[in-house]
C-alpha cells in the first residue's frame, strides 16, 4: 500500500489499483458519511466530457475495512452453505440401519428424516425463500432505526441461535424422530430470518469502505492518462466479496459433506456453527473502523409518495397510452420541488438531485424483476442437482460434494475476469456494462440447465429402473445407480458459475450504485428478495422435482432463462446506454420529517 501515489503521479501500467488509498485511510475514523465526502475529492483531476468517451478506465485500490468486513461474510457463508449442503441428505434419505448419527460410512448413504425428494426440495427452496424475504425487514431497520453496524450485529447473534437449535435435532437419540423434524424445522426458520437481516445490509456497508464518488484522471508510469471509475472499483469490491464468500462455501461443503458421511450430522451443524463465532469477533474488532451510514428515518414513504404524486394524470381508459405515459421521459419531472408551482407541498422535504436518485433506484428495481428465472437455474445446485448424483456411480465420493465444483470455479474465474478478461475487453474498446453482463449470466444459468437435463436424460436410459431412477434398489435395498461417471455433472456448475460472475455479482453492484445512499440497505433488499420470488415460483414446480419428470424440470428452467434473458435486453437496451449519467448524478438531499 506504501507505494500507492496520489492521484496526479504516475503508476505502473500492470496495476490498475490507483489512487487514493492514502485520501481514504486518513479520515477512516469518521463514523458517518457525509463528514467527509467532499473533502475525499479535494485535489483530484476531473475529467472532462471528451476524455469520459476516450480514456481508458480502470479501478482503483479496495480499502482495507472492506476485507475486514468481507471475512465477516466469509464466516457466515461457511456456517450457511457448511450447514445447508448436507440438507438434502438430512431430509430426503432414511436414517442407515444401525447409525445413531446419520452417517452413511464409505459405502452408505448419509440421511435422517427419510421424507423423499419432494419434502427436502419443498423445505429447502422453503429455507432459501424466507432466507431472502427477511432482508426486506433487516433492511428498513437499518434505513430507518439501527443503521446497518448495529442490525448487522443483531442478526447475527438470531443466526447464531438458529445454528445452535439445528444441532439439537441431529444429536443421537433425536435425530430421525418426530421431534427431530420438528426442531429441524424451527432451526430453519430461525437461522434464516437471521440471515436475511445480515444479507441486506452487509453488501452494502462493504461497498461503503470505499468513498469517492467521481470519476478522476491520473496518470501511469509509462504516461497513459486513464479515468480511475468509482463504478468499476465498486464492481471490484463485490467481485473479490464474492470471492471470500465462495472460499467460506467451499471450504464449508466440502468439509461438511465428508462429517456427515463419516462422523454425521451432529457434526456436520457443529463446525459451521464454530466458524461462524468468528463473525462477531471481527465486527467488534473493525467497531471504531468501518465507515458507518448513519440511519435516516423512514425514507421509503417518501420515495412511494414521489412516484404516486409524477403518476398525476397519466392514466387513461387507454392502456396503451397509460404505459406510454407511465413510461416517458418526464415521467418524473413533475415530482421535482423546482417543478412545482406556488408553494411546494410540505412532504417535500428533499431537493431535485434526490428525485433523480430515487428514479435512478426504481429503474434498478425494475431490472431485478427479470432475476427471478434466473435464480430458478441457480436453485437446482443445492437440491435437484444433488439429487441427481446421488443416481449416478459416485465411486465412494459423497453425492453432495460435486456441488462445490460451482464455488471452486467462481475461485478460480474471478480473479481472472478482474485481472484479464475485463481489462482486455476495456482496452478492446468494448465496454461490457453491467447490464450487458447480466444478460450474458441469463445465457450462460440456461445452458447449465441444457446441461443437466441431457444428463438426466441419458441417466433414465441407463439406470435399471429406466425412468425411476432415484428409488431403484435390487433385493436388498441397495440402491441400484446408473453407470455414468457423476463427474459428468461438471459442465452444470462451471456454467452456472460463470453465470453468477455475470449476473449475481453485477447484480450487488447495480443495486449499491443505482440506489439513493440513504437506501442501499433497502434497494439492496429488493435484489435479494428475487431470490425469494424465484423459491416461491420453484415450489410450484416441486411436481416436477422427482421421477420420471426431472428432465422436463431442466428443460424449463432453462426455457425460462434463455426467454428472459431475450426478453431483459430488449427491455433494458435504452437503459443500459444511460450507465455512464446515472453513475455520475449528483448527490440528492433528503430532510426527514
Amino acid at each position: 500500500m506504501a507505494d500507492l501515489l496520489q492521484p496526479t503521479a504516475k503508476h505502473n501500467d500492470s496495476d490498475p489499483d490507483y489512487g487514493s488509498e492514502k485520501k481514504l485511510t486518513a479520515s477512516m475514523d469518521a463514523d458517518y458519511v457525509d463528514s467527509d465526502v467532499d473533502s475525499i475529492h479535494d485535489g483530484l483531476v476531473f475529467p472532462t466530457a471528451e476524455e469520459m468517451i476516450t480514456l481508458r478506465r480502470v479501478s482503483d485500490t479496495i480499502p482495507w475495512n472492506a476485507y475486514l468486513i468481507a471475512i465477516v461474510e466469509l464466516a457466515e457463508r461457511f456456517s450457511y452453505y457448511g450447514s445447508s449442503v448436507v440438507f438434502t441428505n438430512y431430509i430426503q434419505q432414511p436414517l442407515p440401519p444401525f447409525s445413531r448419527t446419520g452417517a452413511g460410512g464409505a459405502t452408505g448413504q448419509s440421511g435422517a428424516l427419510g421424507a423423499g425428494q419432494q419434502m427436502s426440495t419443498g423445505l429447502t427452496t422453503f429455507y432459501q425463500f424466507w432466507a431472502y424475504v427477511c432482508p426486506i425487514a433487516g433492511a428498513y431497520i437499518a434505513d430507518t432505526y439501527w443503521g446497518r453496524y448495529k442490525t448487522i450485529c443483531w442478526s447475527v447473534v438470531i443466526a447464531m441461535l438458529g445454528h445452535i437449535i439445528m444441532i439439537i435435532s441431529s444429536i443421537p437419540g433425536i435425530i430421525g424422530s418426530n421431534a427431530s423434524l420438528g426442531v429441524f424445522i424451527l432451526s430453519m426458520i430461525v437461522t434464516s430470518t437471521g440471515t436475511g437481516g445480515f444479507k441486506s445490509n452487509v453488501s452494502p456497508l462493504v461497498a461503503e469502505q470505499y468513498r469517492i464518488t467521481k470519476c478522476y484522471v491520473t496518470t501511469t508510469r509509462s504516461g497513459e492518462r486513464v479515468i480511475v471509475d468509482p463504478a468499476m472499483t465498486t464492481t471490484r469490491i463485490y467481485m473479490y466479496f464474492y470471492l471470500f464468500i465462495n472460499i467460506g462455501a467451499l471450504v464449508g461443503q466440502v468439509g461438511m459433506v465428508y462429517a456427515e458421511k463419516y462422523v454425521g450430522f451432529w457434526l456436520a451443524y457443529t463446525l459451521p456453527t464454530i466458524v461462524f463465532c468468528i463473525s462477531p469477533l471481527v465486527l467488534w474488532y473493525g467497531r471504531s473502523r468501518y465507515r458507518r451510514s448513519p440511519p435516516q428515518g423512514s425514507v421509503l414513504p417518501a420515495a412511494l409518495r414521489i412516484w404516486r404524486y409524477a403518476q398525476r394524470g397519466r392514466w387513461s381508459l387507454n392502456p396503451f397510452k397509460t404505459i406510454k405515459n407511465l413510461t416517458s421521459e418526464d415521467f418524473w419531472e413533475s415530482a421535482k420541488p423546482s417543478k412545482q408551482v406556488g408553494e411546494k407541498p410540505r412532504w417535500m422535504t428533499f431537493d431535485d438531485q434526490w428525485v433523480d436518485e430515487v428514479r435512478r433506484g426504481f429503474k434498478a428495481c425494475a431490472v431485478f424483476i427479470w432475476f427471478p428465472l434466473y435464480w430458478l437455474c441457480y436453485n437446482q445446485l443445492n437440491n435437484n442437482l444433488v439429487s441427481q448424483a446421488a443416481t449416478m456411480t459416485t465411486n465412494g465420493l459423497p453425492n453432495d460434494v460435486l456441488s462445490n465444483l460451482d464455488p471452486l470455479a467462481l475461485i478460480i474465474f474471478i480473479p481472472i475476469c478482474d485481472l484479464l478478461i475485463y481489462p482486455a475487453l476495456a482496452r478492446a474498446g468494448i465496454k461490457f456494462t453491467a447490464l450487458k453482463k447480466i444478460t450474458w449470466g441469463f445465457g450462460t444459468a440456461a445452458a447449465s440447465m441444457i446441461w443437466a437435463a441431457v444428463v438426466q436424460y441419458y441417466i433414465y436410459k441407463t439406470n435399471p429402473c429406466g425412468h425411476y431412477a432415484a428409488t431403484c434398489e435390487d433385493a436388498n435395498q441397495n440402491p441400484l445407480v446408473s453407470p455414468l461417471n457423476v463427474w459428468i455433472q461438471s459442465g452444470s456448475y462451471v456454467l452456472i458459475a460463470f453465470s453468477e460472475i455475470f449476473a449475481s455479482i453485477t447484480g450487488l453492484e447495480y443495486a449499491f450504485t443505482k440506489a439513493p445512499t440513504n437506501m442501499r440497505s433497502l434497494v439492496m433488499s429488493v435484489f435479494l428478495f428475487m431470490s425469494a420470488a424465484s423459491a416461491a415460483i420453484g415450489e410450484a414446480f416441486v411436481s416436477l422435482s422427482l421421477d420420471p419428470l426431472l428432465v422436463w424440470n431442466y428443460a424449463i428452467s432453462a426455457i425460462l432463462a434463455a426467454v428472459g434473458g431475450i426478453l431483459f435486453w430488449m427491455a433494458v437496451r435504452k437503459l443500459d446506454s444511460e450507465e455512464d449519467k446515472l453513475n455520475n448524478l449528483a448527490s440528492g438531499h433528503f430532510e426527514p420529517k
